[in-house]
């Protein structure tokens, strides 16, 4: 009875990796062979105006294979992966019901996690805890709170940037309100949803290669006009205090229109941190049992006959 409960569930390619590995491109191929459409797991593709230096879907690469979940929000909008898994989960629905493959490409992970395995209820938090921890933010800085949540909640510190001070105050006043670290609510929870049969492809490739390729891409987001576009940006009122105004690009493009560095200085950032940024991804992933490995060079007529053989054959399974 249980096989045949797995049997059923509705079925979902899904290609991840980290940035700079040709998903996107692939996925479109691929669409257009097998059919169906796409869901992007990009945390960035979901704002509005921001389309050279998230890299992505161009209008013609949206005529060959329709994408959902790219310019959902404007770029000082709210949004986070409680959100992506609620109309995730919706557009699967839809394009279950029209009968249409489904391909989940990107390389955000907590959005795919969430999506497939759905998210652990917090812990009740003691609100003066948080306002605690913003203020010892201000006073100290995010680095002195990235160092003490290396010595309570080494797992999670591993995972986080030590920029990232949102995701450090939760996992702190967690921590800070129960004395246990949000790791070991993670891992109780083990995100215990399971609403479809899923088939991770993950593309990778040697070092040297990606990074060659990181930097090729910076180079072509600069050429299309990325710096243009910050500045169209900031015109319109988005200001570098902006959550994805301090991404990847974004970033640098600012403190370069705001005389902080130079263009060298800006364009060495940029593919450096993004060169690190795909490193963590990769880290991210490895950590996924059920991720089958692929070199997209020498394994792709391999891959394409792993998807055939996950749908049977016949598109994909709808309950």
């Amino acid at each position: 009875m249980a096989a045949k409960i797995e049997m059923d569930r509705p079925r979902v390619v899904i290609l991840l990796g980290p940035t700079g590995t040709g998903k996107s491109k692939l996925a479109i191929e691929w669409a257009e062979e097998l059919g169906g459409e796409i869901i992007s797991a990009d945390s960035m593709q979901v704002y509005r105006y921001m389309d050279i230096g998230t890299a992505k879907p161009t209008l013609d690469d949206q005529k060959r294979v329709r994408h959902h979940l790219i310019d959902l929000v404007a770029p000082n909008q709210p949004f986070h992966a409680a959100l992506y898994r609620t109309l995730g989960r919706k557009t699967v629905d839809q394009l279950l019901q029209n009968k249409k493959p489904i391909w989940v490409v990107g390389g955000t992970g907590l959005y795919i996690k969430t999506l497939t395995q759905g998210l652990f209820s917090s812990p009740k938090i003691d609100p003066h805890v948080r306002e605690s921890l913003k203020q010892e933010a201000m006073e100290k800085g995010s680095n002195a709170l990235f160092e003490r949540l290396k010595k309570v909640d080494p797992q999670t510190a591993f995972h986080l940037h030590p920029n990232d001070l949102f995701r450090m105050i939760r996992a702190l006043e967690v921590f800070d309100s129960t004395g246990t670290p949000v790791s070991f609510y993670r891992g109780q929870h083990r995100f215990g949803e399971r609403p479809y049969m899923t088939f991770k492809i993950g593309l990778e490739m040697k070092r040297d290669t990606l990074y060659h390729r990181i930097d090729e891409r910076a180079d072509r987001m600069l050429e299309k006009g990325l710096l243009q576009e910050v500045e169209g940006l900031m015109e319109m009122g988005y200001g570098p205090e902006l959550k994805p105004m301090q991404s990847l690009g974004y970033k640098q493009m600012v403190q370069f229109l705001l005389k902080e560095i130079g263009w060298d200085e800006a364009v060495r950032q940029m593919k450096r941190d993004t060169r690190h940024y795909a490193r963590r991804q990769r880290t991210w992933f490895k950590a996924d049992p059920e991720i089958h490995w692929r070199d997209e060079s020498t394994d792709r007529g391999k891959m394409f006959l792993e998807i055939e053989s996950f749908w049977g054959g016949g598109g994909p399974r709808v309950c």
